[in-house]
């Protein structure tokens, strides 16, 4: 009977999807060049949740349609293989959240191309984060360039391998989509016994990944223009309770489409003020300090510079939607290609002239050891794209949280805080004001913008691009994998979860010891 309905199934999806091509499924990526910022991208995850949920709502009317009709028994739990394209009118417990997600991206337009998806994954991987990677070379010497190269071959071997546990193999031995998402992947890892454990990791790391971001740019604000004016009476601390302030509007914000708009400009001067940096560096080539780049690493914070590096290639979160919005999937594997090597050599490069500029004075953020004639106007500039990307993660870390703690049906932890009208509740915008407040006072008791990037980067980045897709290959598809593929996941898991939990424990302990050193300060 399962066969039996599984078939219908099949068939009946297969006309709907003709009729309607991927309406909901990752938009984001429909944005194209508008899509640009590595923050921007966790909204594709959001978006995909919604998505499966929609999907599965649909093929239940469609099997009790068919049930009704038939006669037939209503099929068991477990038993349904939704497919990626659909139409029919949302449920009610996702219409809201479905506005969210097309309100973002809007629908209607066409899918997207390679070149395009690159762009996305592009700006996900080469964000304002590049701005530590010196850093990372000052502990790490030739071993964390090596690292960014190693970093770039696993992510864009393990977003291929995530890819692969989209699909499935049919009766008829054809491959077909039957995961739309990262949590779609989970879910089904743990499955029947734990059906919505996976999913629950995800979104958990995700949402630490998202809060972190926040704080990160709070940190990174109160950083760079602490150092642009220096001769100011105003602390760092000061300069964050400001950039806090200038950013409280966000808890009201009801969609991103006015933010959305600034995300091409910021990239592209993220762009430019990368190649001035580049091209003071190369001015003072002939003062490059080689010897000082050596074979060794340090043994305390090297670790930390793993974290660092690994978080500025994350993007796997997004890569299921990217590619299910592609006009051609075949091209995913040339993308990622092209993409991380793209990556790989501007990245190492960057990090590389920096270092041999200024040498064991190369500081936290590579901007701040610019002459103070430049500082001031590039730092500035980095402050207003940090501020401008601050609202997309913050708004996909509150509506995952709000979808998750107060609009989840029966099994929500408290009531709704959306009003029958659709407004957001007092104490509901209290809880977005407390998130807000809560980045500020981690950026002001832990300013350090590398160790919070080497924790994020340790915890959720290693989680998220190492250890879970490479597990979810070998759980989902071992019975078709070649011996060395096996041989890859293996080894990568296992070194990722080493690097992950060194780098977490030296991050954790740097944490702790300059949250004591504030406190008594």
């Amino acid at each position: 009977m399962a066969t039996l309905l599984r078939s219908k199934l099949s068939n009946v999806a297969t006309s709907v999807s003709n009729k309607s091509q991927a309406k909901m499924s990752g938009m984001f990526a429909r944005m194209g060049f508008q899509a640009a910022t590595d923050e921007e991208a966790v909204g594709f995850a959001h978006c995909d949740d919604l998505d499966m949920e929609h999907r599965q709502g649909l093929q239940m009317d469609i099997l009790k349609s068919d049930s009704g009709e038939e006669g037939g028994e209503p099929p068991l739990e477990g038993d349904i293989h939704y497919q990626r394209d659909g139409t029919g009118p949302l449920p009610p417990s996702a219409s809201k959240e479905a506005g969210v997600c097309s309100e973002l991206s809007g629908q209607g337009k066409p899918k997207i191309t390679a070149w395009e998806a690159g762009w996305n994954v592009t700006n996900a991987i080469q964000g304002m984060f590049v701005l530590g990677l010196p850093y990372a070379i000052l502990h790490g010497g030739y071993l964390g360039l090596f690292l960014i190269i190693f970093a770039a071959v696993v992510c864009c071997y393990t977003g291929k391998i995530l890819i692969a546990c989209l699909y499935e193999e049919n009766e008829d031995g054809e491959i077909v989509r039957v995961r739309d998402s990262y949590v779609d992947i989970a879910n089904a890892c743990c499955a029947p016994r734990f059906p919505t454990l996976g999913g629950r990791i995800v979104n958990v790391a995700q949402i630490i990944e998202l809060v972190m971001t926040c704080i990160l740019y709070v940190v990174v604000s109160g950083n760079l223009m602490y150092n642009s004016f220096p001769n100011l009476p105003v602390s760092q601390k000061s300069w964050s309770i400001i950039a806090t302030a200038v950013l409280l509007p966000c808890a009201f914000l009801k969609n991103l489409k006015a933010v959305s708009k600034f995300s091409l400009l910021c990239t592209l001067a993220h762009f430019v003020i990368n190649i001035l940096v580049i091209a003071y560096c190369l001015s003072r080539a002939r003062d490059w300090a080689w010897d000082k780049v050596k074979f060794y690493i340090d043994v305390k914070k090297f670790p930390i510079s793993i974290g660092i590096i690994v978080f500025s290639y994350t993007s796997q979160i997004f890569l299921p939607s990217l590619e299910g919005n592609m006009q051609n999937p075949k091209e995913f594997h040339c993308m990622m290609n092209w993409t991380h090597i793209a990556a790989c050599i501007l990245k190492g490069l960057f990090a590389l002239v920096a270092y041999l500029t200024w040498a064991d004075e190369t500081k936290e953020v590579i901007t701040d050891n610019l002459p103070s004639t430049i500082r001031a106007v590039v730092n500035i500039f980095l402050v207003a794209k940090a501020l401008l990307s601050y609202p997309l993660p913050f708004f996909a870390a509150v509506e995952v949280l709000e979808r998750s703690l107060f609009q989840d049906g029966n099994r929500a932890f408290f009531p709704n805080c959306y009003g029958g009208d659709g407004r957001l509740k007092s104490w509901g915008l209290t809880l977005r004001c407390a998130l807000v407040v809560f980045t500020l006072l981690m950026a002001i008791y832990v300013p350090h913008f590398a160790l919070l990037m080497g924790l994020t980067g340790s915890l959720t980045g290693a989680g998220l691009c190492f250890l879970l897709p490479s597990l979810f290959h070998l759980k989902l598809l071992w019975r078709k994998l070649l011996w060395h593929h096996v041989f890859f996941d293996v080894a990568i898991f296992v070194i990722g979860g080493i690097c992950s939990v060194s780098g977490f424990i030296h991050s954790l302990e740097g944490l702790i010891e300059a949250f004591r050193t504030n406190a008594e300060d």
